[in-house]
């Protein structure tokens, strides 16, 4: 699959970031790799990491310089740079964006570009409101051609009953899956 072009965006759903950080490493050795940051993502650093060091793994193992801005995102539709765009971790910010059209990060404009070609874009989801105000959004994009979600589950059911995360070791066969045009089952785990 190393001829695959995928773009691998990151959102600010912080206590994920560690192990998408993992999964685009692991993903790197199979696939080429453009790294994407939203604004909240490549500057904000927390108790569950250090930016720098996310960013200084991200483009070791890519390669490659991280897309941060809006501007620098939008050629990825008429460039036709990516075969599939991975967004993990997908806030419940970001899945609002996306469900209304909304592109003012460069994740969601990269998603905007890149959906303009018809091509797969594979959301992972990581919002404590999946089960409240995000399911609609969910919903609609669930419902949206050439866009597919990564299995996921309840992380607390009991402390955050509304909190749902995309099963992160799931995101490479969502994405084989989801080139050949089709949604991994089963979605909910």
């Amino acid at each position: 699959m190393k001829t695959i072009n995928v773009g691998y965006a990151f959102c600010g759903s912080f206590c994920t970031m560690e192990k998408s950080v993992e999964i685009l490493e692991n993903l790197a050795k199979e696939v080429n790799i453009t790294p994407i940051m939203s604004p909240i993502a490549s500057t904000v650093s927390t108790r569950f990491g250090s930016v720098e060091n996310f960013k200084a793994r991200i483009t070791t193992a890519t390669q490659k310089e991280i897309i941060t801005t809006v501007k620098d995102a939008e050629p990825i539709g008429p460039k036709k740079l990516l075969d599939a765009l991975v967004i993990a971790p997908c806030t419940g910010n970001t899945l609002a964006k996306l469900a209304l059209g909304i592109t003012d990060t460069s994740v969601t404009m990269a998603a905007k570009a890149h959906l303009r070609n018809g091509k797969p874009l594979i959301i992972a989801v990581a919002t404590n409101d999946a089960l409240s105000a995000s399911a609609k959004n969910i919903g609609a994009l669930m419902n949206t051609k050439n866009i597919y979600f990564v299995p996921m589950a309840q992380d607390d059911a009991k402390g955050k009953p509304t909190s749902v995360i995309a099963d992160f070791d799931r995101i490479g066969d969502t994405v084989k899956m989801a080139l050949e045009g089709k949604q991994i089952q089963p979605i909910l785990l």
